[in-house]
């Protein structure tokens, strides 16, 4: 399964990048300031932010050679030993840029000098790295109030690469994100409703998926801290939208709010086709100097505890045995695998379960996962693997890991004679490239 088209369903690459095909600016600014999990282990190490040129928010100074970043990274490699970004890393400058020798602080400037006269050719431009990597399709993800003018470029460029939208509505779905009551404005002036009703809002959101889904969406993607859901009658619905629209939330309304609208989200979906995702589980923003000085991003979320039986429980009443719907859920809390979502999504016809995410994208974790979710849901209640990446490098290391790990487990079954050979190679093609293409409707 190794040469198969990768389907990158869900991510988080720059849609600019395949709209105009820029040439990528340098080896630091490409691979080490987006990316939060090299950010986050540097910043473990005492390395600042600013060292490593992560743009301040008040503007004050970084560093802005990007070989001194570089060197910087090379001097703390050792700190990545055993870490999926290793992994990730090394893939890339073999794979991409044919550099094989260990990042060093000897080594260090050769890499960056190979690298950066990589970055200046035509084929190491993003539309030719997409061909390249034997990408059939790529998923970016923008907000409810994105313009999607990148899309725009990308389908009137010509270009034949598939890259779709993802409609991502937190910032008018959560009344703890800032600028709650503005985003709300912004959205009633983008789609002509009246954003500070009910009905008007609801048909805002509606709207705008249409918008999404002509930019060639195909799901959405909710953000939340917990997979808490309900269903209010449309009256209580109603007066709970007016106090969060207008700024007099009690400190519960928050969360009920959120949970009200994954509801009303999959009531739309039923509608529109929208596959859902929602990955929740993740404390935010946790270093609150760091939000502070640099924003969102950055390395500073970390995982909570999470409870999906229960909280799931409202929506999947009203919807979990429609099979027209498919809510695909994340989590970081590793204990819920095998004693919630495996059951859940070995029943319930809308759910699916997404690979192992974020913390857990790595052998180890794509292991534990399989060892735990497989006796309960099967193969085929997951939705394969999907790379939720900034780093557009990295995407074949990704899914090359992925690939290893999942024929790994297979062999393993075969070799105990629990499957034989030729189901477990097309098990091997299904989590590699078909699941995904199904779930996601690509």
């Amino acid at each position: 399964v190794a040469g198969l088209p990768i389907v990158s369903p869900h991510g988080h690459t720059d849609p600019a990048w395949f709209a105009y095909d820029e040439p990528f600016p340098n080896p630091a600014e490409l691979l080490v300031v987006p990316d939060h999990y090299v950010l986050r282990m540097l910043y473990s190490q005492g390395i600042r932010l600013e060292d490593l040129g992560v743009p301040r928010l008040d503007g004050g100074p970084v560093e802005t050679d990007p070989r001194r970043i570089w060197r910087t990274v090379a001097e703390h490699w050792h700190a990545f030993r055993a870490t999926p970004s290793r992994l990730w890393w090394e893939h890339a400058l073999a794979e991409v840029f044919g550099v094989t020798e260990r990042l060093t602080p000897q080594s260090a400037d050769a890499i960056y000098d190979r690298i950066a006269d990589c970055l200046t050719r035509p084929e190491f431009r993003p539309r030719a790295l997409f061909e390249r990597f034997g990408i059939e399709a790529l998923a970016t993800t923008e907000g409810a109030l994105d313009p999607l003018e990148h899309h725009k470029a990308i389908r009137e460029s010509g270009w034949k690469g598939r890259v779709v939208t993802t409609f991502r509505p937190d910032s008018v779905v959560d009344p703890d994100t800032p600028g709650f009551v503005a985003n709300l404005e912004e959205l009633g002036r983008i789609t002509g409703e009246d954003t500070f009703t009910w009905r008007g809002y609801l048909a805002a959101l509606a709207a705008r998926r249409r918008d999404f889904m002509a930019a060639g969406a195909t799901a959405t993607d909710h953000g939340h801290p917990t997979a808490f859901t309900a269903d209010l009658p449309p009256a209580d619905a109603e007066v709970l939208f007016g106090r969060v629209a207008s700024g007099r939330a009690q400190p519960r309304d928050s969360e009920l709010f959120r949970g009200q609208m994954l509801t009303e989200m999959a009531r739309m979906s039923l509608e529109d086709g929208l596959v859902m995702q929602l990955h929740s589980g993740v404390r935010r923003g946790h270093n609150a100097w760091m939000q502070k000085a640099f924003g969102a991003n950055r390395g500073d979320d970390i995982p909570t505890r999470s409870e999906f039986v229960d909280n799931l429980k409202p929506l999947l009443d009203r919807f979990g045995n429609e099979p027209r719907l498919t809510l695909i859920l994340f989590t970081l809390d590793e204990t819920t695998y095998s004693r919630e979502l495996a059951p859940l999504a070995g029943h319930y016809p809308a759910l699916r379960l997404g690979p192992p995410w974020w913390f857990h994208d790595s052998p180890e974790g794509m292991w534990r996962y399989r060892q735990r979710i497989t006796e309960t849901a099967g193969f085929y209640n997951t939705v394969g693997f999907n790379d939720d990446t900034r780093a557009f490098p990295s995407i074949p290391a990704r899914h090359d890991v992925a690939r290893r790990i999942d024929c790994g487990f297979l062999a393993r079954l075969v070799a105990e004679h629990r499957i034989d050979e030729d189901e477990a190679l097309e098990v091997a093609t299904d989590l590699a490239y078909r699941l995904a293409k199904q779930a996601y409707r690509l």
